[in-house]
């Protein structure tokens, strides 16, 4: 049986709230305060000090993807899927211009911090320098910890290395040239100039060798959650990728694959969890859906989780309403029957005169809102393989119940409701053309079961309950954080980019048989490999960075995407407008496969008029103003290109060593 690293936080609970206080976001990130909080001598002089702070370190995962914001409708990996080729904001009650995010992104706009509809870009940048400074608070005073053998010292040093390179290989392509801060001082430093991202990915790459050397294999670290080897390989891959050296990548996924004691799980595995309500939904037991079942991602016969973040337990679960947010507002006003009714009403069990199991699709789908809704490209073209959509696929199956169709769910009767209609498929537009679904954004999207479902313990246990979204308080919601299908689609992208694109289809491939695919590749361009990409790490992987890396990857390379374009090293995340010509690649597939910049006048939708813009110097968000620039007041931040404030002349640091050199100078 696998151990929780939940157990081990339990235990160490009063240093984690010491540590706490060191790691918690202060007013900005260049206040390397941690000495105002407690006596680092003191803390860091026994090994209890640094698992505490390397726990936290742990922990600290989670909030990258389900870290809740102030208005209960969003979720950060939210963010990064809405600046993807994969999403759109979906929630059509707010304002029209909330996505039009090439004019409202910039570097003094109110996403700084994550409230009310807002997305989370200054999150992403405060969480990420926290985890950095933790990171830093055990490479700081590990040498204060005498008792310590060479084994775990370097143990602990390589698991501090994975966390800050983790998070620095996350900032550099969602941020671009940034502040790089590897120490705790004793001193706030205000002084700060960015440094190029080629460097940052060059130091880090040294970091995660040392890495792959000093953390020994999950068999040795005993607890789930805890960084493992073959977790800083997996990381090792990306970075060598991000640094173009891809014959280096391809063998250590060779490694990971073949030497590690990992494989794909190829059949059903753990406990069978047949849904929230068979009878409205019934699931045919399958190895997708098992593998994504949260008690089985952490179980011992779970044979490729590379890395898990436990979400589970009284002390320090998160909420995960991953079906409020994912989810189609089936429910909405704005759906309805040919004779003009609510096409699906709730009503809870109490209703003795409603409600009927048959229709309970609040129980078993969830009660969505549609904040994140899905592209069409996700819905449909993602899927097609050799011209055909793939609809045996396990990950697009609806026949076993993994992917729901709208055609799929059945009009309901009840209060509201037609009786005339009732027990007949959903359907878009009635036989005159006019349109059912009134708002196709927010209501109307097919998106994959297997991925959102969470049991909403406490409105199971409610019969009053009406609304169910996801994984509340006392259930479980266990995250992959690396798994091994991700490192045969990083192989595919190494052999990918040196040539080999019959060996990167046979990877890509390896990863269709598991989901009983129908249709294999005989080669695969690179835009292939990414939708692969989406339909196996939907929400696991962070897509917007994940295309950013992919397009830096293309330009290092020189090798075209699927559409013959080759980029340049020199700009391709250097330009700016919203035509369809030039960009990265990540621009060019907003282009090609989503509606942002389709409708310069605005989308009408029921509610009324929405903008969705995306602009080419979007590749990079904005170095914060307040966060990071203002307070900076000895030194100058690079802001990224086509921003206000953009500099070319401002001072960057081209070698790490040099930006390492010059943080002791306050």
């Amino acid at each position: 049986m696998k151990i929780y690293i939940n157990n081990k936080i339990s235990r160490l609970l009063p240093l984690i709230v010491l540590a706490t206080l060191s790691g918690s976001c202060s007013k900005d990130f260049l206040d390397s305060d941690p000495l105002s909080f407690y006596k680092p001598e003191t803390t860091f002089n026994t090994e209890a000090g640094l698992q505490a702070t390397l726990a936290l370190c742990d922990k600290q995962l989670r909030n990258n993807y389900i870290h809740f914001n102030a208005a209960g409708v969003s979720v950060p990996i939210g963010t990064e899927y809405l600046f993807s080729d994969m999403a759109q904001y979906g929630k059509t009650d707010t304002a029209g211009n909330i996505a039009d995010y090439a004019a409202t992104v910039v570097p003094t706009g109110t996403y700084q911090r994550e409230v009310g509809e807002s997305i989370y870009l200054g999150f992403y940048w405060t969480e990420a320098y926290t985890g950095i400074k933790n990171a830093n608070t055990v490479l700081s005073y590990i040498g204060n910890v005498t008792t310590l053998s060479e084994e775990v010292k370097n143990k602990y040093i390589g698991q501090a290395y994975f966390h800050r390179a983790y998070r620095y290989l996350n900032l550099v392509y969602q941020f671009g040239d940034i502040p790089l801060v590897t120490k705790i001082l004793e001193a706030p430093k205000q002084s700060y100039y960015s440094t190029k991202k080629e460097a940052i990915i060059e130091m880090i790459t040294a970091d995660m060798e040392k890495a792959v050397q000093f953390v020994p294999e999950q068999s040795k670290i005993g607890y789930v959650g805890m960084v493992s080897k073959g977790a800083c390989r997996q990381l090792l891959i990306k970075c060598y990728l991000a640094s173009g050296r891809f014959a280096e990548a391809e063998a250590q996924a060779d490694i990971l694959i073949n030497q590690s004691g990992y494989s794909l799980v190829q059949n059903t595995l753990g406990i069978f969890d047949p849904g929230g309500n068979p009878t409205a939904w019934p699931i045919t037991r399958n190895v997708i859906w098992d593998l994504h079942r949260p008690e089985n991602k952490v179980i011992s016969s779970n044979t490729e989780a590379i890395l898990v973040a436990p979400n589970g337990g009284a002390q320090s679960f998160l909420s995960f309403t991953s079906m409020r947010i994912f989810g189609p507002n089936w429910n909405d006003a704005n759906l309805i029957t040919p004779d003009g009714k609510t096409a699906a009403p709730r009503f809870p069990l109490t209703d003795k005169v409603n409600y009927n199991a048959k229709y309970d699709y609040q129980r078993a789908l969830g009660r969505g809102i549609g904040t994140i809704s899905g592209s069409y490209y996700s819905q449909h073209p993602m899927w097609v393989v050799n011209g055909v959509e793939d609809n045996l696929d396990l990950r697009h199956n609806s026949t076993v119940g993994n992917w729901v169709h709208m055609t799929d769910l059945k009009y309901a009767p009840g209060a509201g409701g037609s009786a005339t209609w009732a027990g007949q498929n959903f359907r878009m537009k009635d036989a005159n053309g006019k349109l059912l679904a009134q708002d196709s954004i927010r209501d109307w999207f097919d998106f994959p079961h297997y991925k959102i479902f969470l049991h909403d313990v406490v409105a199971e246990g409610n019969p009053a309950a009406n609304d169910f979204q996801g994984a509340s308080s006392g259930s479980t919601a266990h995250l992959y954080i690396y798994r091994l299908a991700e490192t045969y689609l990083l192989r595919a992208e190494a052999r990918f980019y040196q040539g080999n694109a019959s060996g990167a289809a046979q990877d890509v491939n390896v990863v269709r048989a598991r989901a009983k695919a129908s249709q294999m590749y005989g080669t695969v361009t690179i835009g292939d490999i990414c939708a692969e990409r989406g339909r196996e790490l939907y929400l696991e992987e962070w897509r917007n960075v994940e295309l950013k890396r992919i397009s830096h990857c293309l330009a290092l390379s020189g090798k075209p995407d699927e559409w013959g374009h080759t980029y340049s090293i020199a700009n391709w995340d250097k330009q700016s407008g919203t035509d369809a010509a030039g960009g990265s690649y990540w621009y060019q597939r907003i282009i090609h496969y989503t509606l942002y910049n389709k409708y310069p006048a605005g989308i009408s939708i029921k509610p009324g008029v929405k903008f969705y813009t995306m602009d080419k110097r979007n590749n990079y968000w904005p170095i914060p103003y307040r966060l990071a620039i203002e307070p900076n007041i000895k030194g100058q931040l690079s802001q990224n290109f086509g921003y206000d404030g953009y500099n070319a002349g401002v001072k960057v640091w081209d070698k790490w060593q040099d930006a390492v050199e010059d943080e002791s100078k306050i």
